[in-house]
């Protein structure tokens, strides 16, 4: 058995929360969220982390994470999302600046991750829970007839955030707790008690127990491969309708997986609640959050 590898999406541009928010201090001692997340990660198991980042920020990134990772019992790799990263035929279009979108920062790891992996986002805090069900998962999964993949399903009312709008994959599970149907929900937001999602104009509520997708997924190698695969007919659909904006979705690939029959997804329930900083104004509450889990006992001070 292959040991599961951890991948960190870290390549996003921040640009609701006005910086490099990948790097940006939660604690007094320095730690960035991406710590808590490596903490988990090797208590869980995990040896192997590779970060999806981009050229322009490996400077400011690595000067921040050679120094975090001294000394922890792990392999790092870096692999490079970036805009020019097409396949034959594709050129970048005028005046795009946007990333491609999560499924195509996996693919940028085809050929380096070659074991069964965690993914998640680099600005996003799991919970120590999470990194467990995912490596039990997936040290214990191989693909035969079908891929067999995993994700960290969360209450939405524990991922919303009072400053703005963020981004969820709204989940829907079978009997069997397979994953059934996910769908790219770009505006959801808290309006008073209610939490609610909007598109085309109209708002629709949604129960707060729903679960969502918080891209914390399990996959074996088989999914880089498919990502590679279904970029250049992504592109070929979707650069003539939105040039400059549209994204090549990580749970869109999934679900289209699903639909053909190809993969099941396993459905991995966690009640922790997410933290995270989509926007700068977030981070008061991050900071407060990590200062109560020391507290609690959940982390040391120091680590």
């Amino acid at each position: 058995m292959q040991n599961p590898e951890l991948v960190i999406m870290a390549a996003g541009m921040g640009s609701r929360y006005g910086g490099l928010k990948q790097i940006d201090t939660v604690d007094d001692q320095g730690h960035i969220i991406i710590d808590f997340s490596i903490y988990d990660a090797i208590r869980a198991g995990f040896k192997d982390v590779t970060f999806i980042i981009k050229k322009e920020i490996e400077k400011d990134f690595r000067e921040v994470m050679d120094k975090h990772l001294e000394g922890k019992n792990i392999n790092v790799k870096y692999v490079y999302q970036e805009l020019d990263k097409l396949p034959e035929g594709f050129s970048v279009p005028e005046g795009r600046k946007k990333p491609w979108g999560t499924a195509h920062a996996i693919l940028t790891c085809l050929g380096t991750v070659k074991a069964p992996f965690a993914v998640i986002n680099a600005d996003d805090y799991y919970g120590a829970n999470a990194f467990t069900k995912i490596y039990d998962f997936l040290k214990n999964t191989k693909d035969d007839t079908k891929y067999h993949y995993a994700m960290v399903g969360y209450k939405i009312k524990n991922t919303v955030t009072e400053q703005g709008t963020v981004s969820r994959g709204i989940c829907t599970s079978d009997e069997n707790g397979l994953l059934s149907e996910i769908v790219e929900r770009t505006k959801i937001g808290i309006r008073g008690e209610e939490i609610y999602f909007t598109e085309d104009g109209v708002d629709t509520v949604l129960d707060p127990e729903t679960l969502v997708s918080m891209n914390l997924w399990g996959f074996t190698p088989s999914y880089i491969e498919e990502c590679a695969k279904r970029f250049a007919a992504f592109l070929t659909e979707n650069l003539p309708k939105n040039p400059e904006k549209c994204e090549f979705f990580l749970p869109s690939v999934v679900s289209d997986l699903i639909g053909e029959g190809k993969a099941d997804v396993r459905v991995l329930s966690n009640t922790d609640k997410w933290y995270g900083v989509t926007y700068k104004e977030d981070k008061d509450m991050v900071v407060e959050a990590f200062k109560r889990l020391k507290e609690e006992g959940v982390y040391p001070e120091n680590f």
